[in-house]
């Protein structure tokens, strides 16, 4: 049996690790609700790899990687040394693209797509995060 974030919350057996990766996906998602985007699925898991955030604007499907760090002092404004893209490795890119063709032929999909990523600094002192998109990162 699969147990997904939620279940382990409930169950009292999620990590500190995971509820940030979940709150980095519930920014990730709201930001990208406020730029047009209609969210049609999260966490889309494979053996081969996981999807974050699938969702749709003006036709077109797009397949979000979202990255989130925690680090205290944030500001929107603040240009840093250490970047959640960072986290982007290539081990991780080619598990997304495996994730993304099972997901393309499973909903028979053969229209227009695109990576994005979305990259978040949490400060959970001040409840503040820096937001930013990558378009087609991985290509």
């Amino acid at each position: 049996m699969k147990l997904n974030s939620e279940k382990l919350e409930k169950m009292g057996q999620i990590t500190e690790k995971q509820q940030i990766g979940r709150t980095g996906e519930d920014i990730a998602c709201l930001f990208l609700v406020k730029r047009g985007f209609q969210i049609v699925e999260r966490n889309f898991w494979k053996k081969v790899g996981e999807i974050d955030i699938i969702c749709t604007k003006e036709e077109k499907f797009y397949f979000v990687e979202v990255k989130t760090i925690v680090k205290r002092g944030v500001s929107r404004e603040m240009s840093d040394n250490y970047r959640p893209e960072d986290n982007l490795h290539a081990q991780k890119i080619v598990r997304l693209g495996r994730a993304i063709d099972i997901y393309l032929e499973e909903q028979n999909i053969d229209g227009d797509w695109e990576i994005l990523g979305v990259m978040i600094i949490i400060d959970p002192k001040t409840k503040i995060a820096k937001v930013s998109l990558l378009e087609n990162f991985a290509w």
